[in-house]
């Protein structure tokens, strides 16, 4: 399975599950937080290869530009202005779909291309893979490197630690998923910032879970919100300083504290049980 780990904000626990789940399933795990991954950091591996992702964007022949205006008109993402005597490009806005050279009748679009990012790929300090990209500083996009990733991947089954919230880099994270993970905290911000991920999920037809960090019997905001819309809660995380304090030292919760590694192994058991 491909499981996805996300989050409708960040720092809810995304990292602190799906770094557990790696080090329990000893599987991939991909993260996919491409402007602030962390997940290196828990799984203390060695990076063996580094790749860099490249964009292109447009540069205008004004030999062959009339000033048409087509161009500008296409792009929704306004990477390219025609103005009065030249066609403005903003590089870093372009998402690279190719439709300007398209409508253009003259033919005076040409390319260039930049580096956008890289994507690391090492092994963990327990002997499983582990890859993450990283967005350049100044980008706007990077569901390209994102995607690269996934072009890259020959395994089958992997864990995606996806971007928290629902950009267009947690879409492309999450698409490829056979089932997600939604980590949610008990809080009036948590719930309504899962709402939305709730939302997406079910558009796009993807199967899902809850899983409530720092969990607290008498809070149950979350928990009613699920069951008043069916949705499985699939594992819970305590509100322990032991847990808030292991992970401040970049250390997997499962592997650190074993007397919650039954926690991340009913979590995964679940998960496993909607392949079968």
């Amino acid at each position: 399975m491909k499981i996805a780990v996300l989050s409708g904000k960040g720092g809810t626990g995304k990292t602190t599950v799906s770094s557990s789940l790696a080090f329990i399933s000893k599987m991939l795990l991909i993260d996919t937080d491409i402007e602030e991954p962390n997940s290196h950091i828990f799984l203390k591996g060695n990076v063996e290869d580094i790749k860099s992702v490249y964009t292109r964007f447009p540069e205008v022949n004004m030999e062959k530009c009339n000033l048409c205006g087509e161009c500008g008109e296409f792009c929704k993402f306004n990477a390219i202005i025609p103005a009065k005597k030249r066609v403005i490009v903003f590089g870093e806005a372009c998402h690279d779909c190719g439709g300007c050279e398209i409508v253009c009748k003259n033919g005076a679009i040409l390319w260039e291309k930049r580096e956008i990012g890289k994507i690391y790929t090492g092994k963990t300090h327990f002997n499983s893979i582990n890859k993450y990209g990283e967005l350049n500083i100044g980008e706007m996009s990077g569901v390209k490197i994102i995607k690269e990733i996934y072009k890259n991947t020959e395994e089958k089954d992997f864990l995606i630690d996806c971007p928290p919230g629902t950009a267009c880099t947690t879409v492309s994270a999450v698409e490829v998923a056979d089932f997600a993970i939604i980590v949610v905290e008990p809080s009036p911000f948590g719930l309504s910032d899962m709402k939305l991920v709730v939302q997406l999920l079910r558009d796009m037809k993807i199967p899902f879970g809850v899983v409530i960090n720092k969990f607290d019997e008498d809070e149950n905001i979350v928990k009613k919100y699920c069951d008043d819309e069916k949705i499985e809660i699939i594992g819970t995380i305590p509100f322990d300083r032991k847990i808030a304090e292991t992970y401040s030292k970049g250390e997997i919760i499962a592997e650190a504290l074993p007397e919650y590694r039954e926690n991340f192994e009913t979590i995964l058991k679940r998960v496993k049980s909607y392949g079968n």
